[in-house]
């Protein structure tokens, strides 16, 4: 099994990798599209802003969100679940636009959200076997999707409850970052893999 880590030109992505790979997972790191899309699944990772990542997509979004309409499973963590939706309040550039909704400027007394924070979970199989989920966060912008059972896990920061994780099909995004979530991050990344196995 292959999944691609699709690298946007910004940040490090060894932790996710390492993480995924830890799961059982072949990862490729990959500016590609036809490589990415090619995989068994495409991971889109949360290191840079908004404008650049969406830069960083095929002029023609279509290519990406059909693929996944399709099936192709996928993970967006951070910007890479922002990236599900088709715009953001923090830069120009338009999204994949696979789930309807806004990306907004988190609206609290201090910004960044930096640290460890309570997820309430669903039943999706993406939280299997993790219970009383505490999540590591680093955003300034949150989801809303339009449709609230496209969201899957909320969290209250400040006092502004949001969306934690979204899913459509079989892509998901969460706002946190389970590379550095610990051991329930570490579950959460080989629930995503099996899920990927039970695809194939």
């Amino acid at each position: 099994m292959k999944l691609a880590l699709f690298d946007y030109g910004a940040g490090n992505l060894h932790s996710l990798a390492k993480g995924l790979e830890g799961a059982g997972a072949r990862v490729e790191i990959t500016a590609d599209w036809t490589e990415a899309l090619a995989s068994d699944a495409l991971v889109l990772p949360g290191v840079g802003a908004f404008g650049q990542a969406a830069a960083a997509l095929p002029q023609d979004r279509d290519r990406v969100r059909e693929a996944l309409e399709k099936g192709l499973p996928c993970l967006g963590i951070c910007l890479g679940m922002q990236l599900l939706f088709e715009s953001s309040e923090e830069s120009v550039g338009t999204g994949i636009g696979l789930i309807p909704g806004t990306v907004r400027r988190l609206e609290t007394s201090v910004v960044p959200q930096m640290g460890w924070n309570d997820v309430e979970t669903s039943a999706d199989p993406l939280f299997a076997g993790v219970d009383g989920l505490v999540a590591y966060y680093a955003n300034s912008y949150v989801c809303d999707p339009a449709d609230a059972a496209d969201a899957i896990a909320w969290t209250e920061y400040d006092g502004v409850r949001f969306a934690a994780a979204v899913r459509r099909g079989r892509a998901w995004g969460v706002q946190f970052h389970p590379e550095k979530s610990s051991a329930a991050g570490r579950r959460i990344l080989a629930n995503f893999v099996s899920a990927v196995e039970e695809a194939r």
